[in-house]
């Protein structure tokens, strides 16, 4: 839906440090549909990731900046006749871009058919460790009991066990990706929910969340008066929001 105007009882002003101060804010207080649609009032219509792609749980919430990942379908483990040494790999690049997991970062990969898990338990308990954020992958997640009591917040098709040892091999990592015509950056912030996940570019994210926390906050007032009586056109007129 849309945000007619910005309206003054809601304005705020950016009132974060650091990612930390942010990422709490968008826990405590957002959800993706609020920030795309601030997104589609600034003319990026197009930043949300297909719907197949949702959590693993429905209570999982996703934040974080972009690590990415590229992924590419092979034909065997390990190839002994080939141009490319990372063919002859297991995974290929996997365990270092895991290993290269910063705080916060969240592990978003693409690249690969949707043939086999990219993501599982194993993976899961060591981006834990290193502080990371989730993981977000344009294919299937696996050991999903695992990842579920480990409570990481892990975006996928579904589950589907069948492994990507013999059918896939990361070819590099922390480049430019494209998931269905949306562009991830790397340091790009992701945003998940059980509504779907959203890329916000690194150029206009204050804009964005700043905005994002004045609607999310509109919205509560609208809501209470809609459910006071007032009337949806009313409400609109009134506040701009709906």
């Amino acid at each position: 839906m849309s945000i007619k105007k910005k309206t003054e009882p809601f304005s705020i002003k950016k009132k974060w440090k650091n990612d930390d101060e942010l990422f709490a804010i968008a826990k405590n207080e957002l959800y993706t549909a609020v920030i795309g649609d601030i997104m589609d009032k600034m003319g990026y219509l197009h930043q949300f990731l297909p719907p197949q792609i949702h959590p693993l749980k429905d209570s999982m919430f996703l934040i974080g900046r972009a690590m990415t990942v590229l992924e590419a379908d092979t034909f065997e483990e390990l190839s002994s006749f080939t141009a490319n040494p990372i063919m002859a790999k297991p995974f290929g690049l996997m365990l270092e871009a895991l290993d290269d997991l910063k705080r916060n970062e969240i592990y978003i990969c693409t690249g690969s058919s949707p043939s086999y898990a990219l993501w599982g338990e194993l993976m899961s308990a060591r981006a834990m460790k290193l502080g990371a954020s989730g993981a977000v992958v344009n294919g299937y997640s696996r050991d999903s009991t695992g990842i579920m009591n480990l409570n990481f917040p892990t975006f996928s098709y579904g589950r589907y066990a069948q492994d990507q040892a013999p059918r896939g091999k990361v070819i590099d990592f922390r480049v430019t990706l494209e998931i269905e015509s949306v562009r991830i950056n790397p340091g790009d912030i992701i945003v998940g929910d059980i509504d779907g996940v959203c890329i916000i570019p690194k150029a206009i994210e204050e804009e964005v969340f700043r905005r994002a926390v004045e609607k999310a906050r509109g919205e509560k007032t609208v809501k209470k008066a809609i459910l006071s009586g007032i009337s949806a056109k009313e409400a609109f007129e009134k506040f701009g929001i709906m």
